[in-house]
């Protein structure tokens, strides 16, 4: 055994000659077996410890000179030795594991299924075993990846057996679970590990990275928040602030990247997330400098460039934007999401052809013949076109919208949801009254079953003077037990048409069933916002600005609620300051919005800074022409500034969209007040105009 342990020890001097080598090893043993000596019937344990020896030596040349001929004689070696010892089981799974390694993979399979037929539980034949069908799992070529997949399983649950206390065993049989779509068994694996090794990194990080699989970030996060603060890795925290981002909260992400690079500065996928995170916060100055030194790092990182035109954009520096995208082009010709951010700066400087043109590009060049897509093609071309149907909306061209819209129905699913609505929404910005309700009966009729087109269609009778068949129908798609999430969809459906008819006390009896079935944060979030909105409406505001809050405090990147609550403020001309922060952050996340728009133009008419006032609320008339409360908006910052002409124009544009509205769209004491103001209008023009010639 000492002799043989010398043997070992030269292995590390791999720069030695091969000859050198083979000679030392020759001369520790007094007697040179014959190759084709027979196998004796006892073990001759020292030729055996001489061939095993020489087989070590050439394998190591083979694997470091990289020569075939070396495989070859160690295999020869190996064979020698066991013709000296046929049953060390040392020997066997040597020779295995050495055709594993050079490739000989069918006879590695072979020798070590010849080893569990003499013993089952020889570890290290399963161990070969196991590395090579995971071998054959990450050959994306091989057919028979399932039965692989099962055959790599069978193996890590028999080792599993043999070595209860091995951690690494444990977290290959977790992934094969994870990979066989068999989540309860993976978990049981991890922690399996984790009842070994409590602070294992690898096992937290797979935890997480099975639950962020099923859809449970919030479970992940827990995992690796589990972890001491002082224990976490530069890994530990990069994952954790990917699971913030499944979870949307941008503030946590970014601090745990921060962490992260904090322990391993410098790492551009986590300067890449962090600046992701920045952005999704909002924090577009400080995203964009770290997006900037991304680039400075690797010049030809397209992505991140793309990233710097949004933020560029977002901050209203369109021309610029589209620079950056010049500079991205060559980078990523083929990219999708550089062309529809073209689309949408084209939007943002009002040239619709160009946006169109673009949209209108990316929806054909994603089209297949045949008609059928992959998931993520869905995704992509229901974005696309529901862009293009917004911008032709935006254009009042209603016909091209609603034809836009037709394609995403043909989508199916979600997507055809999305195309019904935005086929009724296309008709009820140009006030189309009657095509609306034709458009949601026709989307009812060709999906009966479908509860989300019936509510649709529910809330366009009701609001078209057919409340009680509305109502009826909504309560309609109510189930017997009335506990299920799809009866919560159904309440809160009836809340907004209740609230819209003013039918108040049953708006909050709605709601209140709502709430009841609401226990996710994203859905109180939901019940929080309305109940604001019920409450506004009846001009409780104090209680309205409570509600918004705590939506808020869910989800503080909802533009929608941002906005609704600033402008609720500036309205009133309350707590002016906080309203502009709230409208800008809205703005600042939706640019392109109409009504976030009109709401920034009107805090900073209520400001007193009527130059911002006028060039926000022109914009958002360019895309909310029909809407009578931007042309009253309008109408004030004329009048305020001088131009009193200007003012009676848009007035009376108020006026006449006012009379084409819905009667929840049209309160009358609102109607009253730019009646009144236009009159008053008229009248200080007919003091200051001269009179006709006779």
């Amino acid at each position: 055994m000492t002799l043989f342990l010398r043997a070992s020890s030269l292995r590390p001097y791999r720069l030695l000659p091969a000859a050198v080598l083979l000679f030392a090893a020759h001369s520790m043993f007094a007697e040179t077996p014959a190759a084709t000596k027979a196998a004796p019937s006892t073990p001759d344990r020292a030729s055996a410890y001489y061939h095993y020896g020489l087989a070590h030596l050439y394998e190591d040349m083979a694997v470091s000179a990289g020569r075939s001929d070396y495989a070859t004689q160690a295999v020869e070696e190996y064979k020698l030795a066991l013709n000296a010892d046929p049953n060390s089981q040392l020997l066997q799974d040597g020779l295995a594991s050495l055709y594993f390694k050079i490739g000989r993979i069918r006879e590695a399979v072979s020798t070590a299924q010849d080893r569990i037929a003499k013993d089952p539980n020889d570890i290290g034949a399963h161990e070969l075993l196991g590395k090579v069908y995971l071998r054959s799992l990450g050959d994306t070529q091989t057919p028979q990846s399932g039965q692989v997949l099962k055959l790599a399983i069978t193996e890590y649950e028999k080792l599993a057996e043999l070595k209860p206390k091995d951690v690494e065993t444990h977290l290959l049989l977790g992934q094969l679970y994870g990979l066989n779509h068999d989540s309860a068994k993976a978990e049981a694996q991890f922690k399996e590990a984790q009842k070994v090794d409590a602070n294992s990194e690898e096992v937290a990080l797979n935890m997480a990275r099975l639950y962020g699989e099923e859809g449970d970030a919030k479970r992940a996060a827990d995992v690796l928040n589990g972890i001491p603060m002082d224990d976490r890795s530069a890994r530990i925290e990069y994952a954790l602030g990917a699971t913030y981002d499944q979870l949307k909260k941008p503030q946590e992400a970014a601090a745990a990247y921060q962490r992260a690079l904090d322990l391993e500065p410098g790492n551009l996928d986590t300067e890449r997330g962090l600046a992701n995170a920045l952005l999704a916060d909002g924090k577009l100055d400080e995203s964009l400098k770290i997006f900037n030194e991304i680039v400075a790092a690797e010049p030809q990182d397209a992505q991140s460039q793309i990233h710097i035109s949004e933020i560029e954009r977002r901050q209203g520096h369109y021309d610029q934007a589209l620079a950056t995208l010049e500079k991205a082009k060559p980078l990523a010709e083929n990219s999708l999401e550089l062309s529809y951010n073209e689309a949408l700066l084209y939007d943002s400087l009002g040239r619709y052809d160009e946006a169109t043109a673009v949209l209108t590009k990316l929806v054909a060049d994603t089209a297949h013949a045949d008609g059928k897509y992959s998931d993520g093609d869905k995704a992509n071309r229901a974005v696309f076109l529901d862009r293009l149907g917004i911008i032709y909306r935006e254009e009042n061209k209603t016909t091209e919208a609603v034809a836009a819209y037709k394609q995403m129905v043909d989508l199916g699913g979600e997507y055809a949801k999305g195309g019904y609505q935005g086929q009724v929404d296309a008709y009820r910005d140009a006030h189309q009254w009657k095509d609306a309700t034709a458009s949601a009966a026709a989307a009812a009729k060709a999906q009966p079953k479908d509860q989300a087109v019936q509510l649709m269609y529910a809330g366009q009778l009701a609001d078209t003077g057919e409340a009680e068949q509305g109502i009826a129908l909504a309560k309609a798609q109510l189930s017997a037990t009335r506990t299920t999430p799809e009866d919560r969809d159904t309440y809160l459906a009836l809340t907004q048409i209740y609230t819209r008819l003013k039918q108040w006390p049953d708006a909050a009896a709605a709601l209140d069933s709502a709430a009841a079935l609401s226990t996710k944060p994203d859905e109180k979030l939901y019940v929080y916002f309305l109940r604001g909105v019920l409450a506004d409406r009846q001009k409780h505001y104090d209680e309205a600005e409570a509600e918004f809050h705590k939506a808020l405090a869910i989800d503080p990147q909802n533009p929608t609620i941002l906005n609704y609550l600033g402008y609720m403020l500036a309205d009133r001309g309350v707590k002016l300051p906080e309203a502009l922060t709230l409208i800008r952050k809205a703005v600042d996340l939706d640019p392109q919005n109409g009504a976030y728009l009109d709401s920034l133009g009107w805090v900073y008419f209520k400001s007193g800074q009527y130059d911002l006032a006028e060039q926000n609320l022109r914009k958002a008339m360019e895309r909310m022409s029909t809407d009578p409360t931007v042309h009253d908006h309008l109408g004030e910052v004329y009048e305020k500034t001088g131009k009193l002409k200007l003012a009676v124009t848009q007035w009376e544009r108020s006026m006449t969209e006012y009379a084409h509205s819905l009667p929840a769209d049209a309160d009358p004491a609102d109607v009253a007040k730019v009646q009144h103001k236009l009159e008053n209008a008229r009248v200080k023009l007919a003091k200051v105009s001269p009179a006709p010639a006779k």
